[in-house]
Formats: structure tokens, sequence, C-alpha cells
């Protein structure tokens, strides 16, 4: 067991160190000369109309995070769905509570108007 644990440490050691040997050259190598049409914003060839920081709705940012919490949420789904006979009649139960505790959240984001675009 002792043994089997080492290993993981000697690859999470090489591979950070890997990283910071990497980095740290790259740091030293490489060129550093800002001018002022290197720093410029640039945008598939065309010259910046404005400034970059735009403040959008807060709506977008809800949305794509709603998006993103019932996404991986169901994603929990698939590894549950392989080995469902292996786990028996419990984790049928506990998918089912965890499918309710998922339906009840989508159905308050929906009434607090969380899902509508506009």
């Amino acid at each position: 067991m002792e043994n089997e644990i080492s290993y993981i440490g000697v690859f999470l050691l090489t591979g950070v160190l890997f990283v910071v040997v990497n980095l740290g050259i790259s740091a030293l190598l490489r060129p550093f000369h800002p001018t002022p049409k290197k720093i410029a914003s640039y945008e598939c060839g065309e010259e910046p109309i404005g400034d970059a920081w735009v403040q959008y709705n807060v709506r977008y940012y809800l949305f794509a995070m709603f998006f993103v919490i019932f996404d991986v949420e169901a994603i929990f789904l698939i590894p549950w769905a392989l080995v469902f006979k292996a786990l028996g009649s419990f984790a049928f139960w506990e998918m089912l509570v965890f499918l309710f505790l998922l339906i009840v959240a989508l159905v308050h984001v929906w009434r607090k108007g969380g899902l509508k675009w506009a």
C-alpha cells in the first residue's frame, strides 16, 4: 500500500517540477519588448472600437451558471447507470432523491424567472 502511494507522490512531484522548470526556462529565454501596438487589443484584424470592459446584464451569467450546474449534475447519471445493477436498491432510492432535488431546484429557478432569456 505504501509503495503504491509513493508512486503517486513521485508522479505528482515530477509533474509539478516539470511545469515549474518549463515555466522558469521560458520566462528566462523569451523576448520581452512591450510596445503600444503589441499591448493593444486585437480582434481578428479589426481595430477595436471603444472600451473592452463592457458591463453585461447579470442574467447572462445566471443563465450560464444554471446551465453548468444542471449539466454537471446530469453527468452524474451516466456512471450511475453503468453500474446500476451492481449497486442495488439503495443506489436506486438515492438517485431518486438526487433527481427529486434536481427537479425541485429546476422548478425553483424556473419560478424565479432565471430561465427567461429576455
